[in-house]
């Protein structure tokens, strides 16, 4: 996790809790108003609002919040970042301390894994043939310039009645050097 703040031993505990309940009351917001606009036929991408990390950095009057997102879409809506503030200074209760967001976007997003996560998950859940996913997949990490990548499905696919495992690498992937940058995401989705 992202946070940078001090706290002396005893109260360290309630500050991480407050972390985690700003982190949820951040992911449930963008999640609900997801669902709203995928109502409304709005957007058509699902991969629209995919947060790559949370930072927190707390002082000791004011609590930052940086939100680094994919595509900021929703949030950027009039009003979206008050709602949001309310939102979370009603989950959090700290009446002397002020809250400040900010949104990022992420300079490559398809760098991230938890964006090609959502992204092969949206393919999914759109009927795409799990093979075109992965490949489509691997075909945005090209452009972004990685060194290797590998997806790996599994579950029922193609709708077949026994479960297995599909995986597809490219490039480079050192998994025994403890020194090279390898990032990492499991995304479990429910197709209806």
């Amino acid at each position: 996790h992202h946070s940078f703040w001090f706290a002396q031993p005893k109260n360290y505990s309630e500050g991480l809790q407050e972390d985690k309940k700003i982190r949820n009351c951040i992911k449930n917001y963008i999640q609900k108003n997801r669902k709203k606009s995928s109502n409304r036929k709005i957007e058509s991408d699902s991969s629209s609002e995919v947060i790559t990390h949370i930072e927190i950095q707390k002082e000791i009057d004011t609590i930052h919040v940086i939100i680094h997102i994919g595509f900021p879409n929703l949030l950027k809506k009039k009003g979206a970042i008050e709602e949001l503030e309310k939102d979370i200074q009603k989950e959090v209760n700290s009446v002397n301390q002020r809250l400040n967001i900010a949104i990022e976007k992420v300079k490559e997003p398809y760098r991230q894994p938890n964006i090609l996560a959502e992204y092969i998950a949206f393919q999914l859940k759109n009927r795409v043939s799990f093979r075109k996913a992965m490949k489509k997949a691997i075909e945005l990490t090209k452009k972004a310039d990685i060194k290797g990548v590998k997806i790996k499905i599994a579950g029922r696919l193609g709708g077949k009645e026994i479960a297995r495992a599909e995986c597809i690498k490219k490039g480079r992937l050192p998994l025994q050097t403890i020194r090279a940058k390898i990032d990492y995401c499991c995304y479990p989705i429910e197709l209806s």
